[in-house]
């Protein structure tokens, strides 16, 4: 009877080492089974998380290029703008450097008109006292022909007088 109770102790034993292993082991399992469940939710929470962050991010980032775009098209009408004014004053410049080129013109021509009406002023004075001077040389070549006319004929009135007086003084 010994035996047959140590073999009852020994079943005993056995079933509760196997209950125990069997209790140890649906431990095990549930605790796997949370541990499982809780990096899951931790999981699920992160990609929740990433998503948000993403999600995030892509919206930053579409305001971020929404920002650039309106700012470069800011920019673009202050650049044409700008242009526009360069381009208003280029043309008001070259406008006024061609009416500067014009009035030039109009006084070089005037000036040149004034300066040949004035040589020919000068051509005529030129002329005219030119013509006195040879008048006025004329004048004197006859005058002084004259003279030596008028003188030649008191000399032959002289001479003559002279020689009909001539043996009057002898």
């Amino acid at each position: 009877m010994n035996e047959v109770r140590n073999l009852k102790n020994t079943a005993r034993a056995l079933r509760d080492t196997l209950e125990q292993a069997q209790i140890d082991r649906e431990r095990a399992v549930q605790g796997a089974v949370r541990e499982a469940h809780n990096e899951i939710t931790q999981l699920k929470a992160t990609a929740g998380a990433l998503r948000d962050g993403l999600e995030q991010a892509r919206i930053d980032h579409d305001k971020a290029v929404q920002e650039a775009l309106a700012a470069s098209h800011n920019e673009i009408a202050q650049l044409k703008l700008a242009c526009g004014a360069l381009r208003e004053a280029i043309e008001q410049g070259r406008i006024d450097k061609d009416i500067a080129v014009q009035q030039a013109v109009v006084a070089a021509h005037d000036e040149i008109a004034q300066l040949k009406a004035t040589a020919t002023s000068l051509r005529d004075a030129l002329e005219a006292s030119r013509l006195e001077q040879e008048h006025a040389v004329q004048a004197a070549v006859v005058a002084a022909n004259d003279e030596i006319r008028q003188l030649k004929e008191t000399t032959s009135v002289l001479r003559a007088a002279l020689e009909n007086r001539g043996p009057e003084r002898a």
